[in-house]
């Protein structure tokens, strides 16, 4: 069928839950990206509101937009051409006030920003939402654990579930969320014992971010994984898999010389009145 997406689908992520390799998933912002990670066989492309404070260089997610998130999802798209399954999350505000305002939000991440799927942070809360959504035909991630859209709740970004009881918490919730209708859950920055239990006991394939090697697969944003992050600001979590900043500084400073010694554009670089 023409418009069919020719990457992953959400029945075929729901096959790999504890069978087959492990989900890969990158979060990315633009076209460039995009494509990087279709090139690269990567599974899943998540456009996450962290491009609040990785591109756009806010203190947190909290004001990220939803036509700012449906832009950016806009683009990972088009890089990555159907090859790459598309999530996006629900920003800060396009949710909480009701189900109907989510149902909202989605339809427009789904229409006009061609994402595949949405992600939303929150349990029991959020029960209802969910269940809207899938009724309306969008297909949802939840999030558990650290939750970044409730900073300022949480008092900082901390490792969540430390507590047998708060442990036993995100448990249910991630129950809930599932016979709510999930497809599958990130499960941010909790101990890697938890994870793996979650893992365990739920359905649906977890997707770890800060929870340890025992879950379904793993996410990370793309900044961290290819060394453009300071690594005073890497979370210890986010393991640089190439020196992306320090090949980026050595490239400026190259041109950076090669303009100021009039080595750069040479001859060959030169365009000329008469062609030959």
């Amino acid at each position: 069928m023409s418009g069919a997406p020719r990457g992953l689908t959400v029945p075929a992520l729901r096959t790999r839950k504890g069978a087959g390799p492990p989900i890969v998933a990158v979060t990315a912002y633009d076209a460039f990206h995009g494509q990087l990670l279709a090139e690269a066989g990567v599974d899943i492309a998540l456009v996450g509101d962290s491009l609040g404070m990785v591109v756009q260089g806010q203190e947190t997610t909290l004001p990220v937009t939803l036509d700012e998130m449906v832009y950016h999802t806009r683009m990972v798209g088009r890089g990555a051409a159907g090859r790459t399954f598309l999530l996006a999350d629900l920003p800060f505000g396009s949710y909480q006030i009701s189900p109907e305002e989510a149902v909202r939000s989605a339809l427009r991440l789904v229409k006009e920003g061609g994402a595949q799927a949405v992600k939303l942070e929150g349990g029991e809360d959020y029960l209802r939402h969910v269940e809207a959504l899938v009724s309306s035909m969008v297909p949802v991630v939840g999030h558990l654990g650290l939750l970044p859209q409730r900073v300022h709740a949480m008092g900082g970004y901390r490792v969540a579930g430390r507590t047998p009881q708060e442990g036993d918490r995100i448990l249910r919730e991630a129950q809930s969320l599932v016979a709510a209708g999930i497809f599958a859950l990130v499960l941010e920055g909790v101990p890697r014992e938890l994870a793996a239990r979650i893992t365990r006991e739920i359905p649906v394939p977890v997707v770890g971010i800060g929870a340890g090697p025992d879950t379904d697969g793993q996410v990370l944003v793309i900044h961290d994984l290819l060394g453009w992050t300071p690594e005073e600001r890497r979370p210890r979590f986010a393991r640089g898999f190439a020196d992306g900043r320090g090949e980026a500084l050595r490239a400026l400073g190259a041109y950076s010389r090669a303009v100021k010694d009039r080595q750069f554009p040479s001859e060959e670089e030169s365009f000329h009145r008469h062609a030959p």
